[in-house]
Formats: C-alpha cells, sequence, structure tokens
C-alpha cells in the first residue's frame, strides 16, 4: 500500500459520510420515523453506528500492525 491506511480510511468516510447523511434525511424526511420515540431510536441507532464503523477502521488497523510487526520477527 502506497499511502497509510488511516489516510485511505478518512477519504473514504469523506464520501462516505455525505451518502449515509442523505440516507439518513430520506429516511427521517419520509415520514416513517414519527413520533419522539421512534426519532430518538432512530438517531439512537444511526449516529453510534456511524461512529461505531468509522472506529473500526482504526481498531482495524492497529489489528493489522499488530499482525505486521509479529510476522516479521
Amino acid at each position: 500500500m502506497k499511502h497509510s491506511f488511516k489516510k485511505l480510511w478518512n477519504t473514504t468516510f469523506l464520501f462516505v459520510g455525505p451518502a449515509w447523511f442523505v440516507l439518513v434525511w430520506m429516511i427521517w424526511s419520509s415520514g416513517q420515523v414519527q413520533s419522539v420515540g421512534d426519532k430518538l431510536s432512530f438517531l439512537g441507532a444511526v449516529i453510534p453506528g456511524f461512529l461505531i464503523i468509522y472506529s473500526a477502521g482504526f481498531f482495524i488497523e492497529g489489528w493489522h500492525e499488530k499482525k505486521q510487526k509479529k510476522s516479521h520477527l
């Protein structure tokens, strides 16, 4: 790989983030999420989900680096 994984991951989320936002906006404005409880549940799943997926990339990077160091020993 020519570039760092972190740069690749951040670039990917630069494009995925707006697409995720459009999808969330489409669901939100469709009228499917009507009550306050529905809205809180929806946001309670979408926002942490996005952050968990984003954070998982850095976990994968660290795991891969450890694996690479072990294989070079």
